[in-house]
C-alpha cells in the first residue's frame, strides 16, 4: 500500500471485499487484515451504486450472463469515487464502464 501511495494511487476498499476477505482468515490473521482495512478508505455505498449494479445484473441477465450481486457492487463502488478496480478475476468485471487491473494472487 506504501508503494501505490507513493506513486500517487489512492487505495480503497469496498466493504462487501472486506466481508469477503475477512470470511476466509484464520484468527491469528486478523490483526495484519486490521491494520491493512484500517489504511484504506472506504468506497460508500448507497442508492447510485444499488441502481448501478442492479442495472448491470439486469443487463448482462439479458445477454444469458450471471453477475454476482457483490461483484457489481464492488463494481459500482469503484465506478462511484472514480476508480479503477484491481482483482485476481478480471472476468468477474465485463462492465464497460469500469477500468479493471488484473492483479494475479501470489505476485
Amino acid at each position: 500500500m506504501a508503494g501505490l501511495r507513493r506513486t500517487g494511487v489512492e487505495p480503497w476498499v469496498c466493504v462487501i471485499s472486506v466481508e469477503e476477505i475477512w470470511r476466509g482468515l484464520h484468527p491469528v490473521e486478523e490483526p495484519i487484515a486490521r491494520r491493512l482495512f484500517n489504511g484504506l478508505r472506504l468506497a460508500p455505498l448507497g442508492v447510485a451504486e444499488g441502481a448501478r449494479a442492479g442495472a448491470w445484473r439486469r443487463e448482462f441477465a439479458g445477454r444469458g450472463m450471471t453477475l454476482h450481486q457483490a461483484d457489481c457492487l464492488i463494481g459500482a463502488a469503484a465506478v462511484g469515487i472514480g476508480a479503477g478496480l484491481a482483482t485476481a478475476n478480471p472476468s468477474d468485471f465485463p462492465m464497460s464502464e469500469l477500468a479493471v487491473e488484473h492483479w494475479p494472487v501470489g505476485t
